[in-house]
């Protein structure tokens, strides 16, 4: 456990050091998605440290074994994603901190959105040499609702009832059922099948909906992020991976972000990748692994 300044405490796991004999290249900064916990990615931090990488990851504050923020274990809950954005702020200074090398920042999904938040407002001490995002949540369906509606419907949906209370009954999506949430995510059924096998294991990591707090965060943030002048700020190397796809994560909201981000590349996939693209099937997932090799070799080596 890592402990922010007020009291709160986050998990975080530092992955074994790369196998001897191969040289170190620096350190990764793993932050997951919505409901995630980091068990999902270990697979991907084992494939980081073959190639010389140490690597780290968090799960963020009221989600997988850091605690709850809601008035139950099963909701997700946040009223300002502020409250990441800090936290993240805190732990990259904590994390860095001795540390030689190319200091990377990656984050899946909700993560990416909160990495690339931070970067924006320049919180980060020292300033990462690079960032990868997974499929990064900048704007959430359904698309053909503009975000100046969805921060209207979420704020009287929020002030009209409690709003820790859950904003959808189950999945990760609004109108979706269990039985489809495979769907939303992998086409790779033993990978979907490893995250249950942890939810089973570690009760702690189970969680359901986002709260309309959280929801109500989610329409500002990205308000925030699209502001003019905030994403031509972000002048550090990015690597994006994400699929046209998604049906949880705004591909459009990506593909505009791509175009204002001074300094970014990416690989972009179609109908054979669905959310997780780090835990797809093996055609798709060292595609993307690969190619975030080669951008980190080419753009932060030695």
């Amino acid at each position: 456990m890592w402990v922010a300044k007020d009291g709160h405490q986050i998990r975080l796991i530092d992955w074994s050091e790369p196998p001897a004999g191969v040289t170190v290249r620096g350190s990764i900064l793993f932050m997951a998605g919505r409901g995630d916990a980091y068990e999902k990615y270990l697979e991907t931090f084992e494939h980081w440290r073959q190639q010389g990488w140490r690597v780290s990851a968090a799960d963020w504050r009221g989600q997988g074994g850091s605690g709850r923020l809601g008035n139950d274990d099963a909701t997700g809950h946040i009223d300002d994603f502020a409250v990441w954005i800090a936290d993240l702020a805190q732990l990259w200074e904590h994390w860095s901190e001795g540390r030689e090398g190319t200091l990377v920042l990656a984050g899946h999904s909700m993560g990416g959105h909160l990495t690339l938040r931070a970067v924006q407002e320049n919180l980060l001490n020292p300033q990462p040499d690079a960032m990868v995002l997974s499929a990064p949540m900048l704007d959430v369906f359904p698309e053909s609702v503009p975000l100046p509606v969805k921060r209207w419907l979420s704020s009287a949906m929020s002030s009209i009832g409690d709003a820790r209370r859950p904003a959808w009954k189950i999945s990760e999506k609004p109108g979706s059922s269990i039985a489809n949430r495979q769907k939303l995510l992998t086409h790779d059924e033993e990978r979907y099948d490893d995250e249950r096998w942890w939810r089973e294991q570690r009760p702690e990591l189970r969680l359901g909906p986002g709260s309309w707090a959280w929801v109500r965060a989610s329409a500002f943030s990205s308000t925030a992020m699209f502001r003019p002048g905030a994403l031509e700020s972000v002048t550090i190397p990015v690597f994006i991976v994400a699929t046209e796809a998604d049906r949880l994560v705004s591909p459009a909201a990506i593909r505009a972000a791509m175009a204002r981000l001074p300094d970014a590349e990416a690989l972009i996939f179609g109908e054979e990748a669905r959310h997780e693209i780090l835990r797809e099937e093996d055609g798709v997932r060292l595609k993307a692994l690969a190619a975030i090799d080669d951008f980190l070799g080419r753009r932060v080596a030695d």
